[in-house]
């Protein structure tokens, strides 16, 4: 089984790349975030590879990094999510936005990506919720991810991080605010007063 790939960028299609790996071409189907953050042709690369072998086929998935390929595989363990599907999440969300979509249960979130209806998004955000991985080694982001899973997300919160996303904060960046602004106000706390507890903690 191959787990992951040194090489040369050989060539890029839409949804592929070929690595040349010591005169091998290796052909890795990758999400467009992926494609979009490999070296150009002819330059080093390395791709965290996730193996498929089926009786027709063997195919190569390919990743930026190990977190990654732990969403690729963890995405498919819910009905409804196949391959094509998970690397469309991926390609539309970064990791740490995955994961902070999980955490506060945004479905929307999910539902942003090429076929992922509202059903599948639903099924992803409750089935993920106590399984997603750590981001990226991002230990503060994971910790706030387990406190927001700790408690029932209602409708304040998530508007409050929609505020704070819309004045131009990152999703992580809002979703961690407002679980800390949580953490302070109680699970009872209105959108506004997480808002404004939220930009205090922002302005930190």
């Amino acid at each position: 089984m191959i787990g992951k790939l040194k090489g040369i960028v050989d060539s890029y299609g839409d949804d592929w790349v070929i690595v040349d790996v010591g005169g091998v071409g290796y052909l890795v189907t990758c999400s467009t975030r992926t494609l979009a953050a490999l070296a150009k042709p002819g330059e080093a690369a390395e791709v965290y590879v996730e193996t498929v072998m089926r009786e027709d086929a063997i195919r190569l998935y390919g990743f930026s990094s190990g977190v990654e390929k732990d969403w690729f595989r963890l995405l498919q363990s819910v009905q409804g999510v196949g391959a094509r599907v998970a690397l469309a999440i991926l390609g539309t969300l970064s990791v740490a936005d995955l994961n902070n979509a999980v955490a506060m249960q945004d479905k929307a979130m999910v539902a942003r990506a090429p076929g992922v209806g509202p059903k599948v998004a639903g099924r992803i955000v409750s089935e993920l919720r106590d399984k997603a991985p750590a981001v990226g080694g991002d230990v503060a982001f994971a910790k706030v991810s387990g406190e927001l899973s700790e408690v029932k997300v209602a409708t304040p919160t998530r508007d409050a991080v929609s505020a704070l996303v819309n004045l131009g904060y990152g999703q992580s960046q809002a979703g961690a605010a407002v679980a800390a602004a949580l953490k302070e106000a109680g699970e009872d706390a209105t959108a506004e007063t997480l808002i404004r507890l939220g930009l205090k903690e922002l302005s930190r």
